[in-house]
Formats: structure tokens, C-alpha cells, sequence
């Protein structure tokens, strides 16, 4: 385990300890299930964007939750990126 954590340059999380644990008790644990579980995407490993509120509040009224502005955000570049589509394809 020690050379996979040096050559992945990475410790196991909590939950990556628990499974090597329990692979070790049932005697399945290898090199490969070891480097399987080490190559996991750990949560606070995703990539995050993060933008000033103070750049975006006046799109939304007072008290909207976060959710719902990302939603809306989401639904507003899908739309742009229709919309630019559209218009390559009517300059051919």
C-alpha cells in the first residue's frame, strides 16, 4: 500500500480505508484493488468554480438559494449555447 500512496501521491481517505480494510478481511485485497481504490475521485478533490455573489445578485431577488441560482445559470449558458449553434448555422 505504501508504494501505490508514493507512486499515486496520495493518502487514503476514510472511506478508502474502510474498503482496503474490508477487501483485506475477506483476503481480496491486492496491488490492483489497492490502485483501484487509490485512483478513486475523492469529493473534495472535484474541480469547483466559484464566482462573487456580489457579481450575480442582481439577476436574482433577495433570499434565492444557491441551488436555484446555479440552476438558472446552468439553463442560461445551455441556452446561449443554443442560440450561438443557431446562428453558425444560418451564417452557412
Amino acid at each position: 500500500m505504501l508504494e501505490t500512496i508514493e507512486s499515486e501521491d496520495c493518502t487514503p481517505n476514510h472511506a478508502q480505508a474502510i474498503k482496503m480494510r474490508k477487501f483485506a478481511e475477506e483476503g481480496r485485497l491486492n496491488e490492483d484493488v489497492i490502485l483501484s481504490i487509490m485512483q478513486e475521485e475523492k469529493p473534495n478533490q472535484a474541480e469547483q468554480f466559484k464566482m462573487l455573489r456580489e457579481r450575480i445578485n442582481k439577476y436574482f431577488a433577495p433570499g434565492t438559494p444557491a441551488q436555484k441560482i446555479e440552476d438558472t445559470i446552468i439553463r442560461a449558458l445551455e441556452l446561449l449555447r443554443q442560440r450561438e449553434a443557431r446562428q453558425r448555422n444560418d451564417a452557412r
